[in-house]
């Protein structure tokens, strides 16, 4: 029994570490293709995704709200309930990106300049962000579609979909960056409309998915008058974690800036390179909520403590290894992306760092889908404030800034939070089973 929990959780995690590397190795091509533009390109990209990063967050924080309430309605059985949120998620969504894609239209140009950045800078900003911020509604859709999904145990469509919607937004990146035949060579601009094609092939492929799920849109109730409630109770908290920590990320982003631009390009290579090695504690978070979604909706605690012990325990033995990868093969993946001695020394330096943090990375991310899949959300959000405007922030401007360690700083100020989370989130989680344990109790 114990192997075959065991194997559920794998069969749920390895197509959602493909998908999550898949998703990744797109960002990875297009950074080293717009790395052959130059360093100032890689910047001024780099600008423009972290206000996006504050929209995904949003978009994400829905797919959690959807993920949780679905895997516990269809743990519990009940199927018409697990539909309703679906129709709610879905219009949520739709919404939300729409308020987002006008926004980016209208606004794009003072919120680029929050950043603190220089003019040459928000000049290739600008161009990327009107496009990818202004298709918003395609991604949040997607998110909340690919939340949908998973939460109902189906890992394999979402991955599948992403592998062919990377390999169009591949293609179309490199013939709309560098020029083919009589399309002319669009730089910055052409990464941006591939990506927002891109992005509106995998909504459309996820749409036609979820309509044969266990839990479909029922267009004819959709807009019906509902109850938002419980899912807008479990978004909120998890919309301001995301938002606290991509907030957070802006100012300390900023922060990065002011060392540097060539400190801030070396930084989002390095963020980059690192975003590989975390895609199995992604996976397994996934596994992890769904599973312990499904065990606490069937009011099987044991269950939902075997899944989410297995999914962190299969997350540091992958990560640990991987981070001695990251550790002696630093120099070779920093020359992919730059010739530039004194940036390549830089991204080394964050990779060692940041190579020592991956077990205790893989406990906070693991943990936080544990705790999101049995619907606690707000305790990823406390220990994301904490952590993002207390030790992170505060630690760039000590280490970075007043001690001058640089990037050095900044990355150990990152390994710093993550261990403190990591002992708060698996705090939270056991003593969440434990009240649990006596509700069920006293039924």
């Amino acid at each position: 029994m114990k192997k075959l929990k065991e194997n559920k959780v794998l069969s749920l995690a390895i197509p959602a570490t493909i998908e999550n590397i898949l998703q990744t190795l797109v960002g990875f091509i297009d950074t080293l293709m717009i790395s052959r533009i130059g360093l100032l390109a890689v910047t001024a990209v780099g600008v423009a995704n972290t206000i996006l990063n504050v929209y995904l967050a949003v978009f994400i924080a829905l797919g959690v709200g959807s993920s949780a309430l679905i895997a516990q309605y269809l743990g519990a059985n009940k199927e018409k309930e697990s539909q309703k949120v679906t129709n709610q998620s879905v219009v949520l969504a739709t919404g939300v990106g729409l308020v987002f894609s006008l926004g980016s239209l209208f606004l794009g140009e003072p919120l680029l300049a929050t950043m603190g950045a220089s003019a040459e800078v928000l000049t290739y900003s600008k161009q990327f962000f009107y496009i990818v911020g202004g298709s918003s509604v395609f991604i949040s859709l997607m998110t909340v579609l690919g939340s949908i999904l998973r939460a109902t145990g189906d890992t394999k469509t979402p991955m599948k979909v992403t592998a062919v919607v990377n390999i169009g937004n591949i293609i179309l990146d490199y013939i709309l960056i560098f020029g083919l035949g009589p399309i002319p060579a669009l730089g910055v601009v052409g990464t941006a409309i591939g990506t927002a094609i891109s992005r509106l092939m995998g909504t459309i492929l996820l749409l036609n998915r979820v309509q044969k799920s266990s839990s479909p849109i029922d267009f004819l109730t959709i807009f019906k008058k509902s109850n938002y409630q419980s899912l807008i109770n479990l978004t909120i908290p998890a919309t301001l974690e995301r938002l606290v920590m991509r907030l957070g990320q802006v100012l300390y982003f900023g922060l990065i800036i002011s060392i540097g631009a060539k400190t801030f390009a070396a930084h989002s290579i390095a963020g980059n390179i690192e975003s590989f090695t975390y895609m199995p504690a992604y996976g397994l978070a996934t596994a992890a909520a769904t599973l312990v979604g499904n065990s606490i909706g069937a009011k099987d605690l044991p269950k939902a403590n075997h899944y989410a012990y297995s999914s962190a325990k299969y997350g540091v033995i992958f990560m640990s290894f991987l981070g001695v990868i990251l550790f002696f093969g630093s120099p070779l993946f920093a020359t992919l992306f730059t010739d530039d001695t004194e940036a390549i020394n830089q991204i080394v330096t964050a990779l060692r760092i940041d190579s020592f943090a991956q077990p205790v990375l893989a406990i906070s991310l693991i943990t936080t889908g544990s705790l999101q899949g049995m619907g606690d959300t707000k305790s990823p959000l406390y220990s994301t404030a904490f952590g993002m405007w207390v030790i992170r922030v505060v630690g760039v401007i000590v280490l970075s800034k007043i001690f001058n360690l640089g990037i050095a700083g900044v990355w150990l100020s990152i390994a710093i939070d993550l261990s403190l989370r990591s002992l708060f989130l698996v705090y939270r989680f056991k003593n969440n089973i434990k009240t649990l344990d006596n509700k069920y109790q006293n039924l």
